[in-house]
């Protein structure tokens, strides 16, 4: 079976949550609402590409986030693609009323309440994901 390891970072602000509705310009996953995520290169630290990718698609600096969180690796299958599972690295960040500056990867984003995730059609086990965070 196939692996890839991603990163998913989740962003807290004033007891909201920041969710990504992914684009029709990304290979996987098109139109599911999800964290901000992105694939693990090489041997890279996760924390590291965690940090990477909030900047790269949400135009958060490492200096407006905390680190509140981490979680082990896990393991997450999906429907969509046959012998294949993701190794998902999950984090939580604090920020203070960031500003959000999408790019390509994402389409749209919502600040929530954690209890309203479940009306979005996220990707597989995002809230697994979050609730090993909580």
């Amino acid at each position: 079976m196939r692996s890839t390891k991603i990163v998913t970072s989740f962003i807290r602000s004033n007891d909201k949550l920041l969710i990504l509705k992914r684009s029709d310009k990304v290979k996987s996953m098109k139109g599911l609402w999800a964290g901000v995520s992105g694939i693990i290169e090489n041997n890279e630290e996760p924390l590291k590409r965690a940090k990477i990718e909030i900047f790269e698609e949400v135009g958060i600096t490492e200096d407006e986030i905390r680190l509140v969180k981490s979680a082990a690796g896990m393991r997450v299958n999906s429907p969509q693609y046959q012998n294949h599972e993701w190794e998902i690295y999950p984090f939580l960040f604090e920020a203070e009323n960031p500003t959000v500056k999408l790019n390509w990867e994402n389409s749209q984003y919502e600040w929530i309440n954690i209890e309203e995730l479940e009306k979005y059609e996220t990707v597989p086990s995002l809230q697994k994901v979050l609730f090993n965070l909580l």
